[in-house]
This record gives C-alpha cells, sequence and structure tokens, in this order.
C-alpha cells in the first residue's frame, strides 16, 4: 500500500463469476467439459437457433441454494430469469439469461481473516444464476477474430458482495475464502486458468472524511488472486492521481494488463437500464417449497469455519495452522488421515503446514498430488514420536520419500539412521567432547551458558545428527552440575 491512509479510504466490492461443475449447460443439454475443439460443444439451444426453447437445469438450481445456505443467505422460494440485452459477436442470441429483481439466492456473508488476526465479516448482496457467454479468441488469427461458443450456456452463479472490502489484500482474503467454500460444498472445480472462477472488482476512492462514496471503476474478467491484489492497488494509485491533478474518475469498466502491470479503459459503465432487463417469456419462474431447501441443507458438507472451530476445540490447534489447514477440504481431509494415523494432532499440523505445504509449493502441486500420501506421512510422523529418529533427521528422510526413495522405515535401514538412545553411548560422546573443549568448557562451568549450544552441537555432530537431543541436553546439564 503506498498511498496515504489518513487521507484517503478505499472503497471495494467483488462481483464473482463460480462456473457450476454440471455435466450439462444451464438451458441444453450440451456438455460442459473443458478443453474441446472449439464449436463441438455448442448446440441448437446454445447458437440461439430459430424455433429452439431453454429447459433449466435443476442441478444447477441445486448448487445454487447450496451456495445460499452456505453463505447463511435468504434463499428465494420464487426466482425469475430475465433477458439481458446486448450485442457481442460471442453471444448469439443478443441477450444473456440472468436474475435482475429476483434471484435465487439473496443477502448472506462471508467472514474473513484479516492480517492482524481479527475477523471481518463480508456483506454478500445476492447470488444469481446466469449462463456464460462463448469465447472471443483474438491472438489466434492474424487480422481476426475467433469465436468459440463452448463455453456459451455454461452454468454461473454470480456471487455480488457489498461494498464491505477496504483494501486489495481484504478482497483477496474475501475472493480465497469463496473459492475455498465452492470447492468444498462441490458445485465448481474453482480452476481459474480455465475461467471457471473469476471476478470483477468494483473500485472507488474517496476522503476518509467524505461519507458518500466516490465514482467507482469496474476492473474485469480478473482470474488470479494475485492478479486481483496488483490490478486493485493499480486502480487505486491511478484514481488518487487522477483527484489530485485535479480530474474527476469517472464510471467505466477497465481492463487489466497483466503484462505490462496496468488497467485501460475498455467502455462506460453501463447502468441497469441501459440492458433493457426484461422477464424471459421462454422460461417460468423457479417456485420451490421449505421442504426442497431442507433437503439440500442436508447435503451440506462439514463447512470450512466449523472445520476450522473443531480443530481448534478437538485438537487445540492454533487459530493460524486451524485456518491454514481448513483453507483446502482436501488438505483437511489429509490432515485428519495423519492424525488418526499418527495420534499426535499438533505434530501433524506442524509438519503439514510446514514441511509437507513447502514442498507442495515449491513443486506447484495440490494435496492431491502429494508424492507422500497421508499413511507414508503419519509412519514419518511414528518414528518421531517413538524416538526412533530426530526432527532434524526426519526431514532427511522425508526428502528421500519424496523423491520416492521408500518409507520411513525402509530409509531408515538402508541408510542406517536410526536415533542412537543409549545413554552410555551418548555420555562417551559428550565426555570426549569435553575433553577435547577444556577452555570453552571451563567457561561454560563459570557461567556463559551460551556456550551449552556450542557443546550440543558438538555431539550432535559426533554422533552424526543420530545423538537424541534431548538426552544430550540432560547430560551435558549432569555434567556441569557434577
Amino acid at each position: 500500500m503506498s498511498y496515504d491512509a489518513t487521507k484517503w479510504q478505499v472503497v471495494i466490492g467483488l462481483e464473482i463469476h463460480c462456473q457450476l461443475a454440471t455435466k450439462s449447460k444451464i438451458f441444453s443439454g450440451a456438455s460442459t467439459d473443458y478443453g474441446a475443439e472449439p464449436n463441438t460443444q455448442a448446440c441448437a439451444v446454445d447458437l440461439a437457433l430459430p424455433g429452439v426453447l431453454p429447459v433449466f437445469n435443476k442441478e444447477a438450481l441445486r448448487m445454487a441454494v447450496k451456495f445460499g445456505l452456505a453463505v447463511d443467505a435468504k434463499i428465494g422460494l420464487r426466482s425469475v430469469f430475465d433477458r439481458k440485452n446486448y450485442f457481442y459477436p460471442d453471444s448469439p442470441k443478443a441477450y444473456q439469461i440472468t436474475q435482475m429483481d429476483h434471484p435465487i439466492v439473496g443477502g448472506g456473508h462471508m467472514d474473513i481473516e484479516l492480517e492482524n488476526g481479527e475477523s471481518k465479516r463480508i456483506g454478500i448482496t445476492r447470488a444469481h444464476l446466469e449462463e456464460d457467454a462463448g469465447k472471443s479468441l483474438h491472438g489466434s488469427y492474424h487480422g481476426m477474430t475467433g469465436i468459440d461458443l463452448n463455453r456459451a450456456g455454461t452454468p454461473l452463479i454470480e456471487i455480488v458482495s457489498e461494498p464491505d472490502m477496504r483494501s486489495a489484500k481484504e478482497a483477496v482474503a474475501y475472493m480465497r475464502k469463496i473459492h475455498s467454500l465452492v470447492r468444498y460444498i462441490e458445485i465448481s472445480d474453482g480452476n481459474m486458468q480455465e475461467g471457471s472462477f473469476r471476478c470483477d472488482a468494483n473500485v472507488s476512492i474517496r476522503p476518509v472524511d467524505q461519507p458518500t462514496f466516490g465514482t467507482r471503476a469496474e476492473l474485469k474478467n480478473i482470474n488470479s488472486f494475485r492478479f486481483v491484489e496488483r490490478d486493485i492497488n493499480h486502480e487505486i494509485e491511478r484514481q488518487i492521481d487522477v483527484i489530485e491533478d485535479g480530474g474527476r474518475v469517472i464510471q467505466e469498466t477497465r481492463l487489466y494488463d497483466a503484462e505490462k502491470n496496468e488497467t485501460r479503459s475498455m467502455r462506460s459503465k453501463e447502468e441497469a437500464n441501459d440492458y433493457r432487463y426484461f422477464p424471459d417469456p421462454d422460461l417460468l419462474p423457479v417456485v420451490i417449497d421449505e421442504a426442497y431447501i431442507e433437503q439440500v441443507r442436508q447435503s451440506l458438507p462439514e463447512l470450512p469455519e466449523q472445520k476450522k472451530q473443531r480443530y481448534m476445540a478437538e485438537f487445540e490447534l492454533s487459530i493460524y495452522d486451524a485456518a491454514v489447514i481448513t483453507a483446502s477440504r482436501e488438505l483437511a481431509d489429509y490432515f485428519e488421515l495423519v492424525v488418526a494415523q499418527s495420534g499426535d494432532a499438533k505434530l501433524s499440523a506442524n509438519w503439514v503446514t510446514g514441511e509437507l505445504s513447502a514442498k507442495l509449493n515449491k513443486a506447484e502441486l495440490e494435496i492431491t498430488a502429494s508424492k507422500v500420501d497421508a499413511e507414508a506421512f503419519a509412519g514419518l510422523l511414528q518414528r518421531i514420536k517413538d524416538n526412533t529418529i530426530s526432527g532434524k533427521i526426519a526431514k532427511e528422510i522425508f526428502e528421500a520419500m519424496w523423491q520416492g526413495e521408500g518409507s520411513a522405515d525402509e530409509i531408515i535401514e538402508s541408510k542406517g539412521l536410526k536415533q542412537i538412545t543409549d545413554s552410555s553411548a551418548i555420555e562417551a560422546m559428550v565426555d570426549e567432547v569435553i575433553a577435547n573443549n577444556p577452555e570453552q568448557f571451563a567457561a561454560l562451568q563459570a557461567g556463559q551458558d551460551k556456550l551449552m549450544g556450542f557443546f550440543v552441537g558438538q555431539v550432535m555432530k559426533a554422533s552424526g545428527g543420530k545423538a537424541n537431543p534431548g538426552q544430550v541436553n540432560q547430560l551435558m546439564q549432569k555434567k556441569l552440575k557434577s
């Protein structure tokens, strides 16, 4: 943050577009599979050929209700599909079927964790069902634009937040929580590279003493957490520069250029009446009852916040460890398997959030692609618990496990890494180190306590790292007192 926060306040709202994980499109039976040859998954309904009629996908309804319940929102017992009229080459109908005045999901909320450890509630205005547009391919054809309609008609929920965020970091935290949630409840794969999860950010600034919001600019189609933060921060600085130079911010839609790290104007921002919304005459209102909502509620898994609170209570994890582990349903599942087999929740949490997460991040792998499965990982932790190996040696063994050299027990055996716990053997090493360093030992006896680390280190070195560090410390204290 490079602007003066005592002078300017930032106001941010996000519109998150989340592709639902249905097998077919929202109003047709065409496949939603990603990666097919262009225009091979666009049927007559998607192409808006004369005489075709849309048929609503009930699975999209179920997923939208599931999301609404997960964010403690009001579910619309009667929702209406509308036509949003605009012309663009990747929209064959010249309108989009969406929801305007009567969405399926009303007001809800999502709590985020701030950097100072506090929690903040972000309001969710609504989440409505709609169809996605096709895709314009600008770089594939020299001097021309290609149109791929495979994505046209793919079901989305658009999740509209209140303008409650006051920094780019808050916006990222909120977007991450929504991303985690839709994967938890299995309504979306959340694949940002494939466009399954993306957002538009509405950004404005105002003097800190001004009660009314400033003029907002909308930043379109941001598909990574890193770009959300960079894009918003760039737009904040742009708007402040405009105002401080005597200009005024205009309401417009801007596009972020990741390579140049800049936004550029696309068009002036439309108002709702520019789209001439009206109820779609080909689709009846969607009417559900409380029994249907309750049936969907029963299908909800344990939600991330519930799981986090349980980990803190049941496993006595810190709020940080619990938040990191529950951010991904798959990581939480892995962790619970490790705990069940190792019998030590705290040790499991330390290693899952430490060594394992570091390896996954470095290799850019999801936990589902980990090179060490939960059972093998628990086997390593069991050997730390029973003092077969030290924590330091365990890191060496984990590296070998990651490289596919076998289980923890196999590597300990083949490399002779079993920890030395024989007190007499360790005491002999301690005596030898003391004998070789008489001046340092005299200084330690005289009160230079920092030298204790030197002696422990020398004994560990003499043992090839295999001596039990706790026993080494105990024996050194014994020698010191005698």
